[in-house]
């Protein structure tokens, strides 16, 4: 009660924390009479003074308000278009390093270049994270305009760039590009084997675009880069056939957690037809040897029961690609881990592509934390502002529309099953169409879009059906969402970031409309028409009722939802939004409880009624708040797992950059060498043992194996009282002189070229090996809850042994290869042959003085070059040898050496006949 009072009162915390920053607007307000005052001249050396400014010391907030005065008016004057009061409160949320959630159609891509402009002045780089590549290439192009304008460089990073192209685009004042691009870049870049061959600079500052999307639905599953394994095509295809001729009694299927298990009885069921095809090791199907059988037989059951097609996956040209489930967007390129993937492409009947070893891995959670400064912004936060303060620290602000919303918002309306919500949908868009208000669908999947389709064309209604197929597209298709009597199904998420203007867009139909025609007062004047067509069909639609924007489900999360409804009433445009249910949709069907939908529903409602009320929506959103905390959960678990990771990721990246900037690494070398022996000797001489306990053949065969080393230990032990430390300094002592004399005459600066080499590749490969069985590990980790054991702790003290372990193994991998390994320097390149005279068409045989000039055959290489020896055509030779005008006889050649005329014969038998 008090709260309500003091709320009503003194107003929410966002809102005082929102009015407190439009303190600094009006500043930059004050400033504006001033900027606009300045010639173009004038005010893009801004850029240059603001710069000598944060040299002389001062900081950013600073001169804040006075860089975006100079960005508003940039802007105006570039691009036609002012930055809003609001806007402003956007911007300087942006550049504090929170999230600013602005409505649909509030200009958020504008908001962007306030911050990223302000930020981008010290020359360290700004990064502008969006969505998709259409997105990062159409946003840099644009706003590019604007920082061009103001002296900035602006990159774009989108996928297949050249390497010197994608490091110019990092070196870039501003640089665009989409979270994979960027992570990946990170992951690659920590591959090189050169410094120079990076592309990205220190990590400085990031404006995450629809930062819920990115941070949020895409951070469930983290970037991997692979290698191919070992083909198992044959395995994946018997467990297939196994899998899909089991019946349904023998296994349980958990559609919350997307888990398939077999029960007892299915157990010994497919541990019976295993048998047969040959595929068990032994008789029990959970004995050790059988483990990598039983991993891939989950995952055949989880690809058969669970992953459906057109759902989960689409096969297209011979392949199967992952579906979205939040965007329901191909994602080309993305498999999923663990051999699911092949299992799916065995169950399709596809190529069977090898499974792949992870090389390099990072959550989207560890990459963006790694930015000291991080903003994001989108339609919709609030619902998990406490994750985004949970796991990034940041701070979620709602910021105020430039006008009030007039979208209605009407309550859900519940159908008995799909068939009957589906009819009344197709029912209701027909009015809508007919009274020429545009219709904006949301649907979840591929199947409802192409399920609701069949629907419209059965009620006769024309209508684009977008699946979110190609980003580009897909951009123009939703961006005239809004014409009169337009019907558009799309995916919830389709076009995000494209404006839906009521009338149509002007930008997108001038581009689709007057793409070939030339600059010119024919082109203007096309503009202008478009103009006034829009506009005055604009009118026609707001008096229609705005977009009429129709979710066919609720999705698993509010923010989905609200992203949809967004679509509709943007800039104080008239709007309607609504969302038909049914007992049959996966949220009520897997969430909702059975006693308060399915017993009432089934009794009360009969074919084709509806039924609506503000009870049931609430009920619905508790179900969506339920699903959105497990969902929080899992991700919550996937940051904890990669944290152990990450501190781990950090010490082998940070070594590895030492190691490539280092002018030398002989002093590494040496103490590895120095702990590697140290080891050796503490393990076969432990402290305190005596010497007739020491094993000292396990020593003996450690250093040949490791040093190359036969060591003289038993003259050693023939010593009194020798001590393990002795020997420590002894094998150190014989390992540095073998060192030594393979050294000798080899180039210093070679052999510290061949230890870094040596040191940056056996660390690599230690890594990737530590990775796949970190893996291996929290795959079954988890199995120790039933020990009473905390899986999370038991994982990190295992994952500590571990890379200690690797760690060990790095050393001792460096001091195998260098004393082990022979250098052999390369040998040096023959000199270049002299260029051949041109060839001739026709020359003189040298043995049989045959004119071959007529071109019937032609000169080989040899007889060309022989020929042009001659100089001149050689007098045919008589039965008796070579005339005494032959260039070839009388030559200082030995007589029983072939003769340089290339015949084959000997000297003496040849031309030499009368030398």
């Amino acid at each position: 009660m008090f709260q309500t009072l003091a709320k009503s009162l003194f107003g929410s915390a966002n809102e005082r924390h929102v009015k407190s920053l439009l303190k600094i607007v009006d500043q930059i307000n004050a400033l504006e009479p001033q900027i606009q005052a300045m010639d173009d001249a004038t005010l893009q050396a801004q850029t240059a003074k603001f710069r000598e400014q944060l040299a002389a010391g001062k900081s950013l907030d600073d001169i804040l308000p006075e860089a975006f005065a100079t960005v508003r008016e940039a802007s105006l004057r570039v691009m036609g278009m002012r930055h809003f009061d609001v806007q402003m409160v956007g911007g300087i949320v942006l550049h504090r390093g929170e999230i600013a959630e602005m409505r649909t159609g509030e200009g958020k891509t504008l908001v962007a270049t306030l911050a990223t402009y302000l930020n981008a002045l010290p020359g360290k780089g700004v990064h502008v994270v969006t969505v998709n590549d259409y997105l990062a290439s159409r946003d840099a192009q644009t706003m590019g305009r604007l920082y061009g304008w103001l002296g900035l460089t602006t990159g774009v990073i989108v996928p297949n760039l050249p390497e010197p192209v994608r490091r110019e685009a990092y070196a870039a004042d501003i640089t665009y590009g989409t979270n994979n691009e960027f992570g990946f870049d990170y992951l690659r870049d920590n591959m090189k084997q050169e410094r120079s061959q990076q592309v990205h600079r220190p990590f400085n500052y990031a404006i995450v675009d629809e930062v819920d999307s990115i941070l949020i639905d895409e951070a469930r599953t983290p970037l991997i880069i692979s290698g191919p394994t070992d083909d198992k095509s044959d395995l994946y295809v018997a467990l297939d056939a196994i899998v899909k001729e089991l019946e349904a009694e023998y296994y349980e299927a958990d559609e919350k957690s997307r888990n398939v298990s077999l029960t007892e009885d299915g157990t010994e069921e497919v541990e019976r037809r295993l048998a047969a095809a040959g595929l068990l090791a032994t008789d029990n199907l959970y004995d050790v040897e059988n483990t990598m059988v039983v991993h891939h037989l989950d995952q055949a059951l989880k690809a058969v029961v669970m992953f459906k097609r057109d759902i989960d996956y689409i096969v297209k040209d011979g392949k199967v690609v992952i579906i979205d489930e939040f965007t329901g967007r191909m994602m080309d390129g993305r498999r999923w881990s663990n051999g699911l993937h092949q299992a799916v492409e065995a169950k399709e009947g596809v190529r069977i592509e090898p499974e792949n070893q992870t090389m390099a891995s990072i959550t989207f959670q560890n990459y963006f934390r790694m930015y000291p400064k991080l903003s994001g912004m989108t339609g919709t936060a609030a619902t998990e502002a406490m994750e985004f303060w949970d796991i990034y620290k940041l701070n979620v602000v709602e910021i105020p529309t430039n006008v009030p919303v007039k979208r209605i918002d009407e309550d859900d309306e519940f159908y008995k099953n799909t068939q009957d919500k589906f009819r009344a949908i197709a029912k209701a868009i027909r009015e809508k169409n007919e009274i020429g208000q545009p219709v904006l669908v949301g649907t979840v999947s591929i199947e409802k879009s192409e399920l609701l389709s069949r629907f419209l064309t059965e009620e006769g209604v024309k209508h684009e059906v977008l699946n979110a197929r190609f980003h580009e597209r897909e951009a123009h298709i939703v961006a005239q969402a809004g014409r009169l009597g337009a019907v558009t199904i799309a995916t919830n998420m389709a076009g995000r970031g494209t404006d839906i203007q009521l009338g149509g867009n002007v930008e997108f139909t001038v581009e689709d409309e007057l793409r070939d025609m030339p600059e010119g007062p024919e082109r203007d004047a096309a503009i202008d028409r478009i103009k006034a067509t829009i506009s005055a069909e604009r009118e026609q639609v707001r008096a229609a009722g705005g977009l009429f924007v129709l979710g066919t489900e609720r999705h698993e999360s509010r923010r989905i939802d609200n992203q949809l409804r967004g679509r509709s009433g943007r800039q104080g445009d008239p709007g309607l939004s609504r969302f038909y249910l049914c007992l049959e949709d996966d949220l009520l069907r897997i969430f909702g409880p059975d006693t308060l939908f399915a017993k009432m529903m089934n009794s009360n409602l009969g074919e084709g009624e509806a039924i609506g009320s503000k009870w049931l929506s609430k009920a619905i959103e508790q179900a969506q708040k339920k699903v959105e905390a497990r969902n929080y959960e899992a991700r919550k678990q996937v940051v904890e797992y990669d944290n152990v990771m990450n501190d781990q990721r950090k010490v082998i990246y940070e070594q590895r950059a030492e190691v490539m900037d280092a002018e030398t690494v002989d002093d590494v070398v040496h103490d590895m060498r120095q702990d590697t022996i140290n080891t050796m000797v503490a393990n076969a001489c432990p402290p305190g043992s005596y010497p007739e306990q020491w094993d000292i053949a396990g020593l003996r065969e450690r250093a040949d194996d490791v040093l190359g080393l036969d060591l003289p230990i038993d003259a050693w032990l023939a010593e009194e009282a020798v001590e393990p430390d002795v020997i420590e300094e002894r094998i150190v002592a014989l390992a540095d002189d073998k060192l030594a004399a393979k050294l000798d005459g080899i180039e210093p600066q070679i052999w510290r070229h061949v230890e870094k080499g040596v040191l940056i590749d056996r660390l690599d490969h230690n890594w990737k090996e530590h990775l796949a069985t970190l893996d291996a590990l929290r795959q079954v980790v988890f199995l120790r809850a039933y020990a009473q054991k905390t899986p999370l702790s038991e994982y990190k003290q295992e994952a500590f042994g571990l890379f200690e372990a690797m760690l060990e193994g790095i050393r001792t991998d460096v001091t195998r290869v260098l004393m082990k390994s022979e250098l052999r320097m390369p040998q040096p390149a023959p000199p270049p042959l002299p260029e051949l005279p041109a060839f001739l068409t026709g020359h003189i045989d040298p043995l049989f003085g045959t004119d071959d000039s007529d071109g019937s055959s032609r000169a080989t290489g040899q007889e060309a070059f022989l020929g042009s020896l001659a100089g001149s055509p050689v007098a045919a030779s008589g039965p008796g040898g070579a005339d005494m005008t032959d260039p070839w006889a009388g030559q200082e050649v030995s007589r029983n050496a072939p003769c340089p005329c290339g015949s084959g014969n000997k000297y003496k038998h040849c031309h030499g006949a009368h030398a």
